[in-house]
C-alpha cells in the first residue's frame, strides 16, 4: 500500500498544495514551523480519522477558512482508490471515496492504513492512561475499519449513562426524590454490552502484540528486554474469553460500584477507564524506564503495529514525523534500517543530516507553504 498523491485545501498552513509522492522514501525537509508535518498529519488523518497533534478538527482549518479539505491517491496492488474528507468544524465532517456521492467518513476507514512515529509517542510509555488507550483503539480500528462505529457508540451510552448518574447525585445532594432504578439497568447493559465488544478486541490485540513488542524492542535496544504487556481492566485479573463472560463481568462490575457512582455522578468502570501496563524486565517502565529505554518502547510498540497489519495482509504506510532528532546516533540507525525495507516511508526531518544514509529516496524541500522537489 502506498499514497501516490496529496492533495490540501485550506489544510493547517496550506492554502493549495499538490503532492506527489512515490514508493519508498519521501523525505520533506524543512525549518520548524515550514508545515513539513502538516502533510504528514493530513495522511494520518485519513487514516485513523484524527490528527496525532490534536483532539479536535477547529485547529487543522487555516485560519480564516470555514472549511478543509484532505484528497489522497491510495494504491494497494492493481488497485487504485481516491478518497476525499472535508473538515467541517462544529458541523458534520463529509466524505467521498472515488468522487462518488457521499459517504459516511469512517467509511473511508481501511482505504489507507498507516503507522506513524512521532515525538509525542513517549507519552504511550511515560503519559496517563488514555494515550495507552487510544494506541490500542487506534490499531483496533486499523485491523478492523468496522469497530469505529463500536468505538462511537461506547462514548455515545457512557455519554447518556453519565447524564444520568449526574442527574441522580444532584437530586441525592439536594434531597430530591430518589430516581427510577429500572433506568439506569437499562444503561448498565448497554455499556457492558458495547463495552465487552470493545475490550474482547483489546485482549485480543494484546495477546497478539505482546510477542511482536517483545521482538520489536530487542531489534531497537539488543539484550535490554524483555518487555511486557499486561492489561489492567474494570473487569480484574482475570478477564473473560468471550464476549458473554465480559458483559456479565462488566454488568457486576458496574453493580460493584453503584454507590459510588450515584454520590460521585460518574461512570466509574468500564474500557473508558482501564490501562495498558507496560513492563521491562518485570518492573513497571513507567518510572523505572530511563529516557532513551522509554523511547525504545514506543518505538518497539510502532513497530510491532506495523509489522501485525503487514501480517494481516495489508501493509501500513510508514510515517516518522521528525523522529530522528530525538533519538541518539545509535537508536537513529537501528531504526532506519528496521523501516527501509517497508513499501513507503514518509520522513520529516529539520535538517537532512538527521536522516540517516539508509533512507534513500525522493526529498522534498519545505518553507513558506512551498513543497518543491528536490
Amino acid at each position: 500500500m502506498h499514497v501516490t498523491h496529496l492533495s490540501l485545501a485550506d489544510f493547517r498552513s496550506y492554502a493549495r498544495v499538490e503532492v506527489p509522492l512515490d514508493p519508498g522514501v519521501t523525505v520533506f525537509v524543512g525549518a520548524n514551523g515550514q508545515g513539513k508535518t502538516n502533510l504528514v498529519e493530513a495522511v494520518g488523518y485519513l487514516a485513523a480519522l484524527g490528527s496525532h497533534r490534536v483532539s479536535s478538527d477547529a485547529p487543522l482549518v487555516r485560519i480564516g477558512a470555514e472549511r478543509a479539505v484532505v484528497r489522497a491517491a491510495v494504491t494497494q496492488g492493481e488497485r487504485s482508490q481516491l478518497i476525499e474528507l472535508e473538515l467541517n468544524p462544529g458541523r458534520a465532517n463529509r466524505a467521498r471515496i472515488n468522487r462518488s456521492s457521499q459517504v459516511r467518513p469512517r467509511d473511508v476507514l481501511g482505504i489507507l492504513r498507516t503507522v506513524l512515529f512521532a515525538p509525542e509517542d513517549l507519552a504511550l510509555v511515560k503519559g496517563d492512561p488514555g494515550e495507552r488507550r487510544r494506541f490500542l483503539d487506534e490499531l483496533v480500528t486499523a485491523r478492523s475499519p468496522r469497530m469505529a462505529g463500536v468505538r462511537s457508540d461506547y462514548d455515545r451510552v457512557l455519554k447518556q449513562r453519565n447524564t444520568l448518574l449526574k442527574s441522580a447525585a444532584m437530586a441525592r445532594r439536594h434531597g430530591g426524590r430518589s430516581m427510577d432504578m429500572s433506568t439506569l439497568d437499562i444503561w448498565d447493559q448497554h455499556l457492558a454490552q458495547v463495552g465487552a465488544e470493545l475490550l474482547a478486541h483489546r485482549l485480543d490485540l494484546i495477546a497478539v502484540l505482546q510477542p511482536l513488542t517483545d521482538k520489536a524492542y530487542g531489534d531497537v535496544a539488543p539484550g535490554g528486554g524483555p518487555v511486557g504487556l499486561e492489561y489492567r481492566g474494570s473487569v480484574g485479573e482475570n478477564p473473560g474469553r468471550t464476549r458473554e463472560e465480559l458483559y456479565e463481568q462488566l454488568l457486576a462490575a458496574l453493580a460493584g460500584v453503584r454507590k459510588q457512582e450515584i454520590e460521585r455522578g460518574v461512570t466509574l468502570v468500564g474500557p473508558h477507564r482501564d490501562d495498558l501496563l507496560l513492563g521491562l524486565r518485570g518492573m513497571p517502565a513507567k518510572g523505572y524506564a530511563s529516557h532513551g529505554e522509554s523511547w525504545s518502547y514506543a518505538l518497539a510498540l510502532r513497530l510491532a503495529s506495523y509489522e501485525l497489519l503487514r501480517a494481516e495482509g495489508n501493509e501500513p504506510v510508514l510515517v516518522l514525523d521528525d523522529v530522528f532528532a530525538e533519538l541518539d546516533a545509535r537508536r537513529r540507525e537501528r531504526l532506519a534500517e528496521l523501516v527501509a525495507p517497508a513499501e513507503q516511508v514518509l520522513v520529516t526531518a529539520a535538517v537532512d543530516d538527521d536522516v540517516p544514509g539508509v533512507l534513500t529516496g525522493t526529498r522534498y524541500a519545505v518553507a513558506g507553504g512551498e513543497v518543491t522537489r528536490l
